[in-house]
């Protein structure tokens, strides 16, 4: 991932069969006319291999959704960070509220999946974000600053982080630019104690939660936010191109 442009990446989550590589191909396609900003699809491990094949060349990257933070071993069903790069993935969301949610992952299993993405040579996204009853209850920073503190070593390098409060997501419902960049600006202050003010204004960090064509661009034109981590919007690329393209203008006119 390059630093200086937004990064649009597509959660595809439990969506797509080898059938929808001709959605990849529309995207890919439209990439070619939007250099200015960088595109990743996150698609099921099961398409990893083929949407690399497909996307070699057109500039889109390829992602994953989760990781083992073991190298390899007896683990049914999972899959290691360095099977994720051999199948074609640059980097692997870790951390996910779903995964939070649904699996009861903790923070601790987020570092140790950041960290043997870091081994492996990919970029981990390391998702943080809190719930309806924290935001109303006054604690999202709170709950997003214990996150980031422990999902993150004191070592990380080559990693990204996207805020997702937990109630945006698959809601409808979407931070004001008012409530994202307030998350993003606390976010990028807690990445400078801990990394320095130089890590701190070089990583990533993306918006996540409802992101649509008809809301990107006013969250993307926040200073403190350097991209989207989108949902349901990039199962259809055309939506997904729309929010792309968003990014572009942002990128053109430059932030306030």
């Amino acid at each position: 991932m390059t630093s200086g442009r937004p990064l649009i990446a597509g959660n595809w989550k439990m969506n797509g069969l080898l059938a929808s590589l001709g959605e990849l191909e529309k995207i890919a396609a439209g990439a070619a006319a939007l250099p200015q900003v960088e595109l990743m699809v996150c698609p099921p491990a099961t398409l990893i291999t083929a949407f690399a094949a497909a996307a070699n060349g057109s500039g889109v990257l390829i992602g994953a959704q989760d990781c083992h933070a073991l190298p390899a071993g007896a683990y049914t069903g999972d899959i290691s960070a360095e099977m994720l790069k051999d199948a074609g993935a640059v980097a692997v969301i870790v951390g996910h509220s779903e995964r939070r949610q649904y699996h009861g992952e903790t923070d601790a299993a987020a570092l140790a999946k950041a960290e043997a993405a870091r081994r492996a040579g990919i970029v981990a996204i390391v998702c943080v974000g809190e719930t309806r009853a924290e935001r109303q209850s006054g604690r999202e920073l709170e709950i997003v600053g214990a996150q980031l503190e422990g999902s993150l070593s004191d070592d990380s390098t080559g990693f990204a982080i996207a805020y997702e409060p937990v109630w945006a997501i698959g809601t409808g419902l979407t931070a004001t630019p008012e409530q994202a960049q307030a998350a993003h600006a606390f976010i990028r202050a807690r990445l400078a104690e801990s990394f320095g003010e130089a890590t701190a204004a070089r990583v990533v960090v993306q918006y996540g939660g409802s992101v649509k064509p008809d809301n990107a661009a006013e969250l993307l034109a926040c200073p403190d936010i350097d991209g989207a981590l989108v949902g349901g919007a990039s199962l259809k690329s055309g939506d997904f191109l729309a929010i792309v393209r968003a990014g572009r203008d942002v990128t053109a006119r430059g932030k306030a």
